[in-house]
């Protein structure tokens, strides 16, 4: 039998940079062994069979394996902004949500964290909680953490982000990412057939999300092209158009602007071309309405977030 994920010498993603985080010290990643919280809240954003009427229980951790150059989520993702929080804490976190009416514990980035979070899970599992776990990621995932979390895990939600590995080194500093990817992917595909409940919400299986990026739409048709040939059938594809530009991360290579409305009507047509049935494909929507602000207490609007746990402020009761 394997050994279980640890945090020392860290192998847990795929940068295998193999950091004394078991000690303290910190991986690329930008953590140590303790799991950090950013935010938790009930959000309506999600795919909708993600969300029912009581939003996706959704967890942000701090850090990140990836780093890419266009993270909306920058401010946990690479400034840190966060809390620790330690296993019993955890699981309170994810029992509150459950509380609340979250259909489902959406965790989102949590590679570097993955020993806390099998433990974290375990407990508020044993203390009662029912719902399906989501495993919300850049897809940049060694096969090995993956098998270790199928205990864990319900369902999963990896992008696809590129099949260049000029692009991903580009962005991402990982030349690695198209076949590292790919090879996690499947991984979590197999043994894991889209089921519903009887509100039509997934309870398992895999969605793949892919975010069109301006400028890039022959890696847009790569991606889709993969997904009909290795997982048509057996899992959902998400196509998202709300890239924005951050000035934040302006030091690093990110294209500059918003995806057109002519990329986007050419984008409609290849969707349509490949014919891929059920799945969720985004309309364009201009403007920045979809950085969040995780500095305040709601870091999104009011209308895609209820906050359950902030950082800053504990447990709080959602409006």
């Amino acid at each position: 039998m394997p050994d279980a994920p640890s945090y020392g010498p860290c192998l847990l993603c795929p940068r295998l940079c193999s950091a004394d985080r078991g000690s303290g010290g910190k991986g690329r990643c930008g953590q140590n062994n303790q799991v950090r919280l950013a935010l938790a809240s009930l959000h309506f954003g999600e795919e909708p069979v993600l969300v029912g009427k009581g939003g996706s229980g959704t967890v942000f951790f701090s850090g990140c394996t990836l780093g890419c150059t266009f993270c909306q989520n920058h401010q946990i993702s690479k400034q840190g902004l966060g809390r620790d929080v330690e296993a019993p804490e955890f699981a309170a976190i994810c029992l509150a949500l459950q509380t609340a009416g979250a259909v489902n514990i959406n965790l989102v980035t949590g590679t570097h964290f993955i020993p806390g979070i099998i433990e974290g899970i375990g407990l508020a599992r044993a203390s009662g909680l029912t719902l399906p776990v989501l495993w919300n990621s850049s897809g940049y995932e060694r096969v090995e953490m993956v098998e270790a979390l199928k205990g864990t895990v319900d369902v999963w939600l990896p992008d696809y982000k590129t099949r260049q590995s000029a692009t991903a080194a580009r962005y991402f500093l990982a030349p690695d990412y198209p076949e590292v990817a790919a090879a996690a992917i499947l991984a979590m595909a197999a043994g894991y057939p889209l089921e519903y409940d009887e509100a039509g919400l997934l309870r398992r299986g895999l969605i793949l999300r892919h975010l069109v990026l301006p400028g890039q739409l022959d890696d847009s048709r790569a991606v889709l092209t993969w997904f009909a040939q290795h997982l048509g059938g057996r899992a959902l594809p998400s196509i998202m158009t709300q890239y924005t530009p951050i000035q934040a991360l302006a030091g690093r290579p990110a294209p500059a602007s918003a995806l057109s409305a002519e990329e986007y009507a050419r984008l409609v047509a290849l969707i349509d071309e490949f014919d891929l049935g059920e799945g969720f494909y985004q309309e364009l929507v201009p403007g920045s309405e979809w950085l969040p602000d995780f500095a305040r207490p709601n870091p999104f609007s009011a209308e895609l977030s209820r906050p359950v746990w902030h950082y800053a402020l504990g447990f709080v009761t959602p409006k």
